[in-house]
């Protein structure tokens, strides 16, 4: 009886510890860039629903309330744009730096360098994305009481969205952080609300 002693080899892939670490280290800075747009987002909804808030207590009319927002739209993305801009201009130019003085400027090093443009051309959008909520709230309702509510209310569900969001991408508790980001954005509203209603009334 012959015996068969024909040996079957599988190849055994190992992924090495550079590869891993690379890995990770995208994981990573995509967590980060999520995590920076929603800021931006919370900044730009915050902000402008604020202002719309702040206009609101003073004036009635819906379209000094919505000029309001776009004018707070345009101005914080182009603020927000122009921070990011200068900031990761300056962090690509001390990392240039280092490059050269380890003379290991190649065309591989560069290409994980920042992009001052991109990353202006996300914080300006992400931005005017949470601004567009407030302004689409209101954008559509006449009445003064039911527009000033609507403005509140979409904010709130946003600012819960929001904290959600970040907290998951944290990972950091989710009830904690959500009620956080919805009580500053409260605050903020509020604060100027109530402020412009005051100065409103006092005539100044």
């Amino acid at each position: 009886m012959a015996i068969n002693d024909t040996k079957i080899t599988i190849p055994c892939t190992e992924t090495s510890p550079d590869t891993n670490l690379d890995s990770d280290s995208s994981m990573s800075q995509r967590a980060q860039w999520l995590r920076a747009a929603i800021l931006g987002a919370n900044d730009g909804l915050v902000s402008t629903a604020s202002l719309m808030m702040g206009v609101g207590a003073v004036k009635s009319d819906s379209k000094a309330m919505l000029l309001s927002g776009f004018a707070g739209l345009i101005a914080g993305a182009c603020s927000m744009a122009i921070g990011e801009f200068v900031s990761v201009s300056s962090q690509l130019d001390a990392e240039l730096a280092q490059l050269k003085r380890d003379q290991r400027a190649d065309e591989a090093d560069r290409a994980g360098l920042p992009s001052p443009i991109q990353a202006a051309v996300a914080s300006a959008l992400a931005f005017a994305t949470g601004a567009m909520v407030p302004l689409l709230a209101a954008g559509f309702i006449v009445n003064y009481k039911i527009r000033v509510v609507a403005v509140a209310v979409a904010a709130t569900m946003a600012l819960l969205f929001f904290g959600c969001l970040g907290a998951a991408l944290g990972r950091a508790p989710v009830v904690r952080a959500a009620a956080r980001v919805v009580a500053g954005g409260w605050a903020a509203m509020g604060l100027t609300f109530g402020l412009m209603k005051l100065f409103g009334t006092a005539g100044l």
